[in-house]
């Protein structure tokens, strides 16, 4: 009986483990951590929760938006985006062409938004 216990229990901590190794491969704040860490592009949104800020990484500089709902013409839908950095000495040697980039991969996911950026990219810009 005993050994039937302990043949349960370990099966029982295998699967555990198993699907602990699985939902961390699977999680994309890790998926976000890790282009970030290699300078890539990746987008990490929740389009169905319009109180969940979006984060965006492009080129090793980690970017948060505030998304704001609007009415539209037809319904309810997200109007405009509020984009900001906490690290603005991340942001050396990024263009106008990396901000439009990540403007239009935005604008993918919510086409009547309206993407305004805080300073220093918003006097950037604007030239």
């Amino acid at each position: 009986m005993t050994v039937f216990l302990f043949r349960l229990f370990l099966l029982i901590a295998i699967g555990i483990i198993v699907f602990s190794i699985i939902k961390y491969f699977l999680d994309p704040r890790r998926k976000l951590e890790a282009a970030y860490n290699r300078g890539e592009f990746y987008l990490l949104d929740d389009t169905d929760n319009v109180r969940k800020n979006l984060l965006v990484t492009h080129r090793g500089v980690l970017f948060e938006g505030e998304k704001y709902l609007g009415a539209t013409e037809e319904s309810f839908e997200v109007t405009s985006i509020m984009i900001w950095t906490e690290h603005t000495d991340r942001l050396m040697g990024l263009s106008k062409k990396d901000f439009h980039f990540i403007e239009k991969e935005i604008l993918i996911h919510y086409p009547k938004a309206e993407i305004e950026w805080r300073n220093p990219i918003k006097g950037l810009l604007k030239q």
